[in-house]
């Protein structure tokens, strides 16, 4: 089966990936998918102009609408042509349209600074809400595995019988059932169960 990006384009995707993580990243969608003539009488002539028209990656919101295009050249460089072609298109419809190679991507801020209008200030809040958020995930997969492993404990609290005493021969199993195991070591406080926040 043929993978529909190169070696190159993989490159610029993983990085667009991590770099847009609050976003899709979408591979070679035709500009017809998100484009719309003003005139719907030349949507057909517009259609068979633009109808192999794509980009190389296109980052999408949650609800689908476009945010700004990307394409990487292959060994030979992009057409100028086409290039003019989507860059005046794309200008048209107020989306950012970047040419970028694996050898020299910009910095996050820059793309995401171009692309959503991110401050670097709003940039390092939506880093920080991140990290958070992932803290706040470990925490719950820790306690949820704690509570699961203390749940599969092969442990045995019954109290004791007939435990006699070395003296008067009676048995207080009644007395010390709850605090003695059978091993005559007293049971830990911290072992009871209970929450670790």
């Amino acid at each position: 089966m043929r993978s529909i990006t190169n070696s190159e384009e993989a490159r610029v995707w993983h990085w667009l990936s991590r770099a847009f993580y609050d976003h899709h990243v979408m591979i070679k969608l035709p500009v017809t998918r998100f484009t719309m003539p003003r005139e719907q009488e030349q949507g057909m002539d517009w259609y068979s102009l633009l109808g192999g028209v794509y980009c190389t990656f296109t980052i999408c919101k949650a609800d689908g609408r476009v945010v700004g295009c990307l394409d990487v050249p292959g060994k030979n460089a992009l057409p100028r042509s086409t290039r003019l072609l989507k860059h005046s298109l794309l200008t048209q419809c107020e989306l950012p349209y970047w040419v970028v190679r694996s050898s020299s991507l910009p910095t996050v801020t820059e793309i995401r600074s171009e692309f959503l209008g991110e401050t670097p200030t709003a940039q390092t809040m939506r880093e920080r809400e991140l990290e958070e958020r992932a803290l706040i995930s470990a925490q719950a997969n820790l306690r949820s595995a704690l509570n699961k492993q203390r749940g599969s404990r092969n442990s045995d609290f019954s109290p004791l019988s007939n435990w006699p005493s070395s003296t008067t021969g009676d048995t207080r199993a009644g007395d010390l059932g709850s605090q003695w195991q059978d091993n005559s070591f007293l049971i830990p406080l911290d072992s009871r169960k209970g929450d670790l926040l």
